[in-house]
């Protein structure tokens, strides 16, 4: 009698848990809501799915179960005041293939509590969002500035001279020194993170998250698993270098102070540190590929944007102009340039580039809304549904700076722009990402005008995003017109 009283308890607590699960679209079997899904932008479809079954809701990628998490209140509320409960990674084949549960971005429990402690810690200490850092981006301005005139204003490419440059900040942190452009070494460890980023948010590789079993017989796969190998062997490398040559009493960088971290757990003896290689190697990975494409992707929107839209470019120009002059740029200036600040601020919301941010899972049972969420349930926090929330902005999908400036003119912040998420996962570069988009923007439009090439009107520039995991620009071309007869002796 007792054991069937406790059956009762408990099969009609599981059936309001399960009356009590988000809603969504009926799965199929295996596939589960694979067909209605836009795998070439997931994000879009999920968007739309939010606004039929509401802020939380399910969808079945393969047999794998999802919920989503759409608009500002909602994404907040989970990410913010449920931190704890929906603070874990939801580490999915592709990542784990990765990392293999090493590292900062697709690691756990006690591994990403440490590394990330470590890394936002030597960080700072190596300047990150401080004058140290600062300098560094100042340095490597000048150097793109260079490139760009060497183009002579003639149409050209603007991907690959802003990957270097924004490379080259993490690399003087994390190393303790930068690289020639030219050096073909960092040109293939640049273009090789960027490339295995696209991939990953490619059709075939969702598919594989779904089924990991196709892994070998899918091409995509095949190319990352060759390049992240490749990436690996290189890093391992550059460490070597880093080694033979450490001084305790002077580091250069990040891997020196891990270097020297490790070096005391084997002195110590401590076996179960986790100050060893295959961490190092995964976090710098981490901190190369997350501190570059993501803030290089985004500069490249802004002068998309700029070339697309003159009459604010000129706005931007006039008021760096009149606030700046001849002078280099420095973060200081950043309260008295409002409106370049706020056309920077604008660029992120609608260029949206991480559209669904890095998947979540949950820590424990979660009542949420009216909910019920199982433990190790994947949650995505759909990002674009923040940054185009309606109630949030007036004008959701057009490019209006004005969404972060008030009535006088001046910069407000809006707790809306969440581009770097929030909560335990927020980005952990994100003060040196602002830094960088600032005063790599200002110093562009101090010596340049972006226009579209010969013959292509502004209408005709495309603001359609490429595939991949991380939003960019639809490949194009730019003209960098020397501003220099304009202002400048």
């Amino acid at each position: 009698m007792f054991l069937l009283i406790v059956y009762l308890f408990s099969s009609d607590a599981s059936s309001q848990e399960e009356n009590n699960k988000p809603p969504g679209p009926k799965p199929l079997p295996i596939l589960g809501n694979m067909l209605q899904l836009n795998l070439k932008r997931p994000y879009l479809s999920l968007f739309e799915m939010s606004k039929k079954y509401g802020s939380v809701f399910t969808v079945h990628l393969g047999p794998k179960k999802v919920v989503v998490l759409a608009g500002y209140q909602t994404v907040k509320k989970a990410l913010v005041n449920y931190a704890e409960e929906f603070g874990n990674r939801d580490i999915s084949p592709i990542f784990f293939d990765f990392s293999k549960g090493h590292g900062i971005l697709f690691s756990n429990g006690e591994n990403w509590k440490e590394m990330r402690r470590f890394s936002l810690t030597t960080l700072r200490d190596f300047g990150m969002g401080k004058r140290g850092s600062e300098e560094k981006i100042i340095e490597e301005t000048c150097y793109l500035k260079e490139v760009f005139k060497e183009f002579q204003g003639k149409p050209f490419d603007t991907s690959k001279p802003l990957n270097y440059a924004t490379s080259n900040v993490i690399s003087a942190i994390v190393y303790g020194s930068r690289f020639q452009y030219s050096d073909p070494e960092f040109k293939e460890m640049v273009n090789r993170a960027n490339e295995t980023i696209k991939l990953s948010g490619s059709p075939s590789i969702q598919i594989y998250n779904m089924f990991p079993w196709l892994g070998y017989w899918l091409k995509d796969w095949r190319l990352i698993m060759k390049k992240r190998e490749q990436n690996l062997r290189q890093i391992k490398e550059l460490v070597n270098n880093l080694e033979e040559t450490l001084n305790v009493e002077e580091t250069r960088g990040l891997v020196d102070s891990f270097l020297i971290r490790k070096k005391n757990a084997e002195k110590a003896g401590d076996k179960d540190t986790l100050f060893h290689e295959q961490n190092l190697i995964i976090t710098v990975s981490n901190l190369f590929a997350a501190g570059t494409d993501t803030t290089s992707t985004t500069l490249r929107w802004c002068l998309l944007l700029m070339a697309k839209y003159p009459q604010i470019q000129d706005r931007v120009q006039e008021e760096i102009d009149r606030v700046i002059g001849r002078r280099q740029a420095v973060m200081e200036d950043r309260k008295n340039l409002p409106y370049t600040d706020a056309v920077i601020h604008e660029t992120q919301r609608l260029a949206n580039i991480v559209p669904m941010s890095l998947p979540h899972t949950t820590t424990c049972d979660v009542k949420f809304q009216g909910f019920f969420i199982k433990k190790g349930t994947c949650v995505f926090p759909l990002l674009t549904s923040v940054l185009k929330d309606e109630t949030q902005w007036e004008s959701p999908l057009t490019f209006n700076p004005a969404h972060f400036l008030d009535e006088q003119g001046w910069f407000v912040r809006k707790d809306a722009f969440m581009p770097f998420s929030a909560g335990h996962r927020v980005c952990l570069g994100e003060s040196l990402a602002r830094m960088e988009l600032f005063l790599f923007f200002t110093s562009l439009l101090q010596h340049f005008r972006f226009t579209p090439p010969p013959g292509v009107s502004e209408d005709q520039l495309d603001l359609t995003p490429a595939v991949g995991f991380t939003l960019n620009p639809s490949p194009h071309k730019l003209c960098a017109v020397s501003r220099a007869s304009h202002i400048y002796a």
